[in-house]
């Protein structure tokens, strides 16, 4: 497990701004709010269906980024609307440096190893999922599936790779990450990957903000560089024709967290959500959604045998998480010069 303390790191430019037109949805009518729970994303939908039939709080479906929750949080600090926020770890770590966030530790918040929660649980892990290539084979039609991150730059893909806007979204920079460790680069060079980047606009991607989990499940989007549980999700459950890829030059495994919000208007509603998503309950509906839990929860048989062979998680590891949240704003200033 990952035991290296973390560190915040500078939202992304213009994101406070923006959090002003992102409405609440359904804020009125909640048990309680929990920003960036959307439902095509980590199957949050079976999660938020449990926690109604569990706990009967009804939460509504938000379909925020990372970046946007954070932006959205400090935009309303002074009268917050959320109870509580899920995001990529990097956003986490910032919403307790700008004190968006209050501490609470969970039930079962002792069994997460170190690395991957604030000591004084003001964000905290809940399931880890692998940066891979979604792929829809029969968008392809007769092209091959590709294995490698180089594939892409292939031109017979034109058009058909996506990625999440990696300024913004969580999953888009962790996919940045990969792609530049890939190439040799590391957190104080991000060379090699905005090369990877200025080259793949040459083939006509497609960049989102938000999560294209039914882009890609409809054929529009026939390559995402997306998370191994939505493309196990998208196979297993919704039936598509779907294949997950680790690519061959290796990519990185990352965690997904959670925080109380400072000031939230249901804090006890708030408490218990986290309660839940961390039981054993939760954790085993994080692993039926393909997702990797945080706590020790044997994965059910049937779930274990749809992930890709050990051998080809072998070429998924762990980063160094402060230095990856340290370099988020030198990426994102970067990317907005060179590639956008």
């Amino acid at each position: 497990m990952i035991g290296t303390a973390l560190k915040s790191v500078a939202a992304a430019a213009g994101l406070i701004l923006a959090a002003a037109t992102i409405p609440a949805q359904g804020a009125a009518a909640a048990d309680a709010i929990c920003y960036n729970c959307p439902p095509e994303w980590a199957d949050w939908a079976s999660q938020l269906a449990a926690i109604k039939s569990e706990l009967g709080l009804d939460v509504p479906h938000d379909n925020k980024n990372s970046g946007q929750t954070l932006a959205q949080l400090a935009a309303e600090r002074a009268n917050p609307v959320a109870d509580v926020a899920y995001y990529g770890v990097s956003f986490g770590i910032q919403a307790a440096e700008q004190g968006l966030v209050e501490p609470y530790r969970p039930a079962g918040f002792d069994e997460i190893d170190p690395g991957l929660k604030a000591a004084d649980g003001s964000w905290f892990s809940i399931h880890s999922g692998t940066i891979g290539l979604f792929v829809n084979k029969a968008a392809l039609g007769d092209l091959p599936v590709p294995q490698s991150w180089e594939d892409l730059l292939n031109p017979q893909y034109e058009g058909m790779v996506g990625y999440l806007d990696p300024t913004s979204a969580f999953v888009g920079y962790a996919g940045a990450v990969a792609i530049n460790r890939a190439f040799g680069g590391d957190f104080t060079n991000w060379q090699p990957g905005i090369d990877f980047f200025k080259k793949l606009a040459g083939n006509d991607p497609i960049v989102p903000k938000q999560t294209s989990y039914a882009r890609v499940l409809s054929g529009e989007i026939p390559i995402m560089i997306d998370y191994d549980f939505n493309a196990y999700r998208a196979r297993y459950k919704d039936k598509g024709d779907i294949e997950f890829v680790i690519p061959k030059e290796g990519t990185l495994v990352v965690p997904y967290v959670m925080s109380l919000v400072k000031g939230a208007p249901h804090a006890d509603n708030g408490r218990r959500i986290l309660d839940f998503v961390l039981s054993e309950k939760g954790q085993s509906l994080w692993a039926n959604a393909y997702l990797r839990p945080v706590r020790e929860v044997k994965l059910p048989a049937e779930v274990e045998a749809r992930f890709l062979p050990a051998a080809d998680y072998a070429r998924a590891k762990p980063v160094d998480y402060a230095a990856m949240a340290a370099g988020q704003k030198a990426f994102a200033e970067t990317y907005l010069a060179e590639v956008k």
